[in-house]
């Protein structure tokens, strides 16, 4: 498999396969590269439909000519604790990044997610995140506050009163339950909708029909969510008599 940087024929080949419509797997397969390689290349140079060879060259040109080797690059230049491997933990972070701005998040948020998930500690403070992504404090509190505002993380008072920015499982239920109830405001606006159509128009049975369906899906996420956070996140306490039984961790 070769290494190193992309070179510019493999970025018009990158071009051409987007064209084509291709997946990611398939150009990289093409390209003998990493599909992680060919996902971060696409979306640091405008997305799926922006994405051009020549414009990406010349970026990734200019990014190289300004780095300087003695500045660190981010967190995965801080030292990393149980052994990791740095390098391995630098290509994570950015799949993991590029996977959330996939999924419609912006890029710093994304970064600043992805910062806290790979934390042992699962909390930092907004100065531990600027220092780690090299990024100034307003751009965190901004990420932060969009984040909160999507319950994908929470704050907390820390020592010396400083706010901790956290995620935990319980987040990713309030976030699945949260989207539940998005899916039940659309299902109800749906059937307004039945009412001033007409209830035997094409139009309000469509609606109708949308409004079962997503119905149908929220109650199966809202049961789901709760089985996982009652299985997947109860911890045995030992009681009285030496003995083990399940307790909610809420």
């Amino acid at each position: 498999m070769p290494g190193g940087r992309l070179t510019q024929q493999e970025r018009q080949q990158i071009a051409l396969g987007l064209a084509d419509g291709l997946a990611y797997a398939e150009i990289a397969r093409r390209l003998d590269r990493p599909t992680s390689t060919v996902t971060r290349e696409v979306m640091r140079n405008g997305g799926p439909t922006a994405y051009r060879a020549d414009l990406a060259h010349r970026a990734t040109e200019r990014r190289a000519h300004r780095r300087r080797p003695a500045t660190p690059r981010g967190p995965q230049e801080l030292p990393q604790a149980h052994g990791r491997d740095a390098e391995a933990v630098r290509e994570y972070e950015e799949t993991f990044t590029t996977l959330l701005m996939q999924q419609g998040l912006p890029k710093m948020m994304s970064r600043v997610l992805t910062c806290l998930y790979t934390t042992d500690a699962g909390s930092l403070t907004a100065s531990q995140l600027a220092q780690r992504l090299q990024v100034s404090p307003a751009s965190i509190s901004k990420a932060v506050r969009f984040l909160e505002g999507l319950d994908l993380i929470r704050r907390e008072r820390g020592e010396r009163s400083r706010e901790r920015y956290v995620v935990d499982d319980e987040l990713w239920y309030q976030a699945m339950i949260a989207g539940a109830r998005s899916n039940a405001q659309l299902a109800e606006t749906a059937r307004q909708g039945v009412s001033i159509l007409g209830p035997d128009t094409p139009a309000a049975i469509r609606l109708e029909n949308i409004a079962r369906f997503v119905d149908f899906v929220s109650e199966g996420i809202t049961r789901a969510a709760e089985q996982a956070r009652e299985i997947l996140y109860t911890k045995a306490e030992t009681t009285s008599d030496g003995t083990a039984e399940p307790s909610s961790d809420r």
